[in-house]
């Protein structure tokens, strides 16, 4: 498939009229073709207005119409073949087998959201039957379901090109809730972006739904992505990226004279906790398996488990040992963007500084587009006096804090941030102590996990990915899983409306076939 470099604008493709740029490729460093001139404040203005014009009509399309145009977005997806996978891998620097697994898994999220729109229960349908003889006041018929928010964008991510970018996560959703989605590509991908925009676009005029449907924008600055946020037809937005960007677009959004939610992903360091009896039989292989997941695609996962907690002991010095040794074997690995991985180096050398901080291993030295495994140690008395050290490292970068007891750990985890995940290591006699802490856990992550690593996250309906600030804008929400419609989603309520003007989902006939609550208590279908 030819790329051309265009923005796709409802039906159109149209090359853009502000500075362009081109995709680098990762390893090398090389500008890969084509340009991808900017879109202008036309081009969002036009997007903005073809979203908020097919908004009342996509909205309301029948349940399997949708179901079908996900699924139609899936199939032309996989239809690109390995064009996709191959120009992806250049514009990333990650390997096939990761490509291809972040292909299966934006697709398998496309189907899901599919099933869910079909099973219907999202709608929320819940109908209280009018009560004339009620005393001393009769009730009044009420009826409720949730509807799309309006239109969304979207900000595709620099470190799941697939799975939280133009098809991803975000957009799956909200398409599934009924809400059109403007896309603003990240030009860290903009070939890989192109295609799978294509394939959106394509399916959008199969399924004969209103261009607005979809849109995708492209620019190398910030004046596209604040311009969008800041348009008053957008009614939510969805960001996966740094800390700095995603407040940066809260405060837009909070600014607008009619303010929206923004559901940003942002940062974590996600902490392990390896409980004594855990360590002691088997310290060792709970060090090899840690160094694996710190150091999986070159340590950037907003999962990557880069904080270590545990007692001073033998079981701590076999796991030290074994992720040690693991480490100073791992070669370096090509990073997404220069920009990444010139940050990387210097919060490495940032930590590495530290005078009470000890450096435990390093993976070997790479070129210039590549960042090295690092893992140091500190005591907890260290960790909790200085709050640079408590900062995500954005690669493949851990620290050790090493606490004199429970309580010490217990006083590292009440000042941590919000977190997006933390992991337990544990033996049947270390359980009593879980205990104690699951409470304080609850409070600080959206994703609690026993003898693994949050590296690996389901798309399943009973996944969250999420936590309280800064892990994510809004700890009550999910990125992942069936879940992550509710962020497109509002209630409405219809009191004494005739059946005629009733929402189909409401009407006594329920034809659309919901499941549905009446007075409280599910519907017979």
């Amino acid at each position: 498939m030819t790329l051309r470099g265009e923005n796709l604008i409802g039906a159109e493709a149209r090359r853009g009229t502000e500075a362009a740029f081109r995709a680098v490729e990762a390893a090398t460093g090389r500008a890969l073709e084509p340009d991808f001139p900017g879109a202008d404040r036309g081009d969002l203005d036009r997007a903005c207005a073809l979203a908020e014009a097919a908004f009342d009509t996509f909205r309301e399309t029948d349940p399997e119409a949708r179901a079908g145009f996900l699924e139609a977005i899936a199939a032309n997806i996989l239809d690109i073949g390995d064009d996709l996978v191959t120009r992806c891998m250049a514009e990333t620097g990650l390997p096939r087998p990761r490509i291809e697994g972040e292909r299966a898994r934006t697709v398998g999220q496309l189907r899901l959201f599919a099933g869910v729109v079909r099973e219907g229960s999202y709608v929320e349908a819940r109908i209280d039957p009018a009560l004339p003889d009620r005393k001393p006041l009769p009730r009044p018929d009420l009826r409720l379901r949730r509807i799309a928010v309006g239109p969304v964008a979207v900000f595709g991510a620099s470190n799941f090109p697939l799975a939280f970018s133009v098809a991803g996560g975000d957009t799956a959703s909200a398409l599934a809730a009924g809400c059109p989605v403007v896309v603003k590509a990240h030009p860290a991908h903009p070939g890989t972006s192109e295609l799978v925009g294509r394939a959106i676009q394509k399916a959008v005029a199969a399924c004969g739904l209103p261009e607005g449907t979809f849109s995708l924008l492209f620019d190398a600055g910030q004046s596209i992505g604040q311009g969008l946020v800041a348009d008053p037809r957008i009614a939510a937005v969805g960001f996966t990226g740094s800390r700095r960007g995603g407040t940066a677009l809260m405060a837009i959004a909070a600014g607008r004279p009619s303010p929206i939610p923004v559901y940003a992903e942002m940062s974590s360091i996600n902490p392990v906790l390896l409980f004594p009896g855990a360590l002691a039989a088997r310290g060792a292989a709970i060090g090899k398996a840690f160094a694996a997941s710190l150091t999986l695609g070159a340590g950037q996962f907003c999962t990557n488990p880069g904080l270590i907690l545990a007692l001073p002991g033998p079981g701590l010095d076999a796991f030290l040992e074994a992720a040690g040794a693991a480490l100073r074997e791992s070669p370096a690995a090509t990073m997404l963007t220069p920009g990444i991985q010139r940050a990387y180096r210097e919060a490495v050398a940032r930590v590495a500084g530290h005078a009470a901080v000890t450096r435990i291993a390093e993976g070997a030295e790479g070129g210039a587009t590549q960042g090295r495994a690092t893992l140091f140690a500190a005591d907890s008395d260290v960790f909790l006096a200085d709050p640079e050290l408590q900062e995500e490292m954005f690669g493949a970068s851990g620290l050790v804090v090493r606490c004199a007891d429970f309580a010490a750990m217990r006083a590292v985890l009440e000042r941590l941030e919000g977190q997006l995940t933390a992991s337990l290591h544990l033996a049947p006699e270390d359980h009593a102590a879980a205990r104690d802490l699951l409470p304080l856990l609850e409070r600080r992550v959206g994703r609690i996990l026993v003898d693994g690593f949050g590296t690996g996250v389901e798309v399943a309906h009973a996944m969250v990915h999420g936590g309280p600030y800064p892990a994510t804008s809004d700890g009550r929400t999910t990125s992942v899983g069936s879940l992550a419609i509710d962020r497109f989603l509002r209630p409405v309520s219809y009191q004494d409306v005739p059946d005629a003007l009733l929402p189909a989902a409401l009407q006594a006939a329920n034809p659309l076939g919901l499941p549905r609550r009446i007075d409280g208590t599910p519907e017979r279908r």
